[in-house]
């Protein structure tokens, strides 16, 4: 491999090469999903479709983002029909997040999108290991911030 392979060198950090990993998918996305650009932020539909009636703070706390920043991004979501907010019987605060028809639409194509992508790169069921391993240290560093 080239050593300065898109800028980043041989003897960077593990964390480099992860984030490196994260944007060249996250570009593919895009550039599959050009007509919604949704970007990145289409994690947050995924993880509300996954969720049901699941909060904006719990985005927060699973992707390590500000309220202002979820919130605006939720706002624009539910502006262009793939969320919907209704407020939670339990704490009139709150409010329960839940994917529209539009949003559970689109969570299909993207998830096949990214299992392509996946194939193209070579990432393959016998990674299941190393996924596992992944999501154990990402649970810890969110613990780690968590508790302090």
């Amino acid at each position: 491999m080239d050593e300065d392979f898109q800028g980043i060198k041989d003897k960077s950090p593990f964390i480099a090469w992860i984030h490196n990993i994260s944007l060249n998918q996250q570009k593919y996305m895009k550039m599959k999903l050009d007509d919604l650009d949704l970007g990145h932020d289409v994690r947050y539909i995924i993880f509300i479709y996954d969720h049901p009636n699941c909060s904006q703070e719990d985005l927060v706390n699973m992707f390590c983002q500000s309220k202002g920043n979820i919130a605006k991004i939720l706002k624009k979501f539910e502006e262009e029909g793939f969320i919907k907010r209704q407020p939670n019987p339990e704490n009139r605060r709150k409010y329960m997040l839940n994917t529209t028809e539009k949003g559970q639409k689109l969570v299909p194509k993207f998830r096949q999108i990214s299992k392509d992508w996946e194939k193209e790169v070579g990432i393959t069921e016998k990674d299941q290991e190393l996924r596992d391993r992944l999501t154990e240290i990402a649970i810890k560093g969110m613990e780690l911030i968590e508790d302090n």
